[in-house]
């Protein structure tokens, strides 16, 4: 019965069968084996320890290890075995199930080569260049041993071919980054910013992830003819947002609203009295409008324009036009500013003179010019 035994125990495989074997022997170009229940010993060349390109043996296996073996050929002095293929079988099922669930896995980078990477899963998965990160990588020296995010998009096993991509993890988690934040985005909200590119109409500000538009009219409190006067590429800038639509992933931001208008503390820059120098922005029938700091514009009422009787503001002014203004009054809440041209006139003669300043009296006493020739009546009598 023993005998039977040894017989059964020593009966050597056949092609195409899986072994265990223990290492025994490391040499620089395959490595020895003890196979389980055979009395003959395997040999494992280097070829056959990996799907990668292998220096030394000892880069892959050590003296004990133990291992899963697919027999490739029967010998009379050794049986050739292969840890490659055995990989290999079950990478390719692993594949097929992470390929079909679109699985997300970790790899490590055995290799840089022309035009991409290579790892080691079994088989041998390429990433390429493109694929690896979602913006453009000059030199990938640095990737060598580095562990990647990985994701199955194309797989063939006829032709060994498995195409992996990093990149395609990147975008998905950008994508569901970019959802939740839309989620949580809403109007009147403050946040911090970096201009990614300028257009004719506006700028694209990234806020996180995401980008917004900056439309030209809300770059700044003043009129602005090319974003490029206001802003650069690359820099860090305050946006307040004034609309989201989720649907459509268009965000409306605006820098204008998280700067100091033109009329913020304008009492302390603008006061009763001062004499400016402005410009006619705009004629009314009632007067004109002249902006006497940027953005920020005064009105000249028509009986403030001239000493002499107008009709209409164009007689005496044109747009355009630089004049000197006297600032009558400064309504700060209101965004008000009462200004004159005719303070700064000269009299045409002393009879004008008089009437201003009766005029101004009258104004400011609250008597009547009636009142006052009365009074000159009673001193004749």
């Amino acid at each position: 019965m023993t005998e039977e035994m040894n017989e059964f125990d020593v009966q050597a495989p056949e092609v195409g069968d899986i072994v265990k074997g223990l290492v025994i022997k490391v040499e620089d170009k395959h490595v020895d084996v003890e196979i389980s229940n055979v009395k003959q010993n395997g040999i494992i060349p280097i070829s056959e320890l990996s799907s990668l390109h292998v220096e030394k043996a000892s880069d892959v296996v050590a003296i004990d290890d133990e291992l899963e073996l697919k027999v490739t050929k029967v010998e009379d002095e050794a049986i050739i075995l292969s840890k490659r293929a055995v990989d290999a079988d079950r990478a390719w099922e692993d594949l097929e199930k992470k390929y079909e669930t679109k699985e997300i896995f970790e790899a490590e980078v055995k290799d840089v080569v022309k035009g991409g990477l290579v790892v080691d899963i079994g088989v041998r998965g390429f990433i390429p260049a493109s694929l690896v990160e979602a913006h453009y990588v000059e030199d990938f020296s640095d990737y060598k041993e580095k562990t990647l995010t990985l994701i199955v998009v194309e797989l063939d096993k006829e032709k060994n071919r498995v195409i992996l991509s990093h990149r395609a993890v990147i975008e998905q988690e950008q994508t569901l980054k970019k959802q939740t934040f839309l989620e949580s985005l809403e109007a009147g909200a403050v946040l911090e910013g970096k201009v990614q590119r300028l257009t004719d109409f506006g700028a694209f500000v990234d806020i996180g992830g995401i980008d917004g538009l900056v439309h030209i009219s809300q770059l700044s409190h003043f009129h602005v003819d090319k974003p490029s006067d206001v802003v650069e590429e690359g820099q860090e800038v305050n946006v307040k947002v004034l609309s989201v639509d989720r649907d459509n992933e268009r965000i409306s931001l605006s820098i204008k609203e998280t700067l100091p208008g033109p009329w913020s503390q304008i009492n302390e820059k603008v006061k009763k009295g001062d004499v400016l120098e402005g410009k006619v922005q705009r004629l009314v029938s009632f007067g004109a409008f002249v902006e006497i700091l940027p953005g920020v514009e005064g009105l000249v009422h028509i009986s403030q324009i001239s000493n002499k009787h107008i009709g209409t503001p164009h007689e005496v002014l044109e747009e355009g036009q630089i004049v000197n203004v006297k600032v009558l009054d400064v309504n700060e809440e209101e965004e008000r500013i009462s200004l004159s041209l005719r303070e700064l006139e000269e009299p045409d003669n002393k009879e004008e003179e008089d009437y201003r300043q009766y005029q101004s009296k009258d104004e400011g006493s609250g008597f009547q010019l009636g009142e006052m020739i009365g009074d000159k009546l009673k001193k004749l009598k």
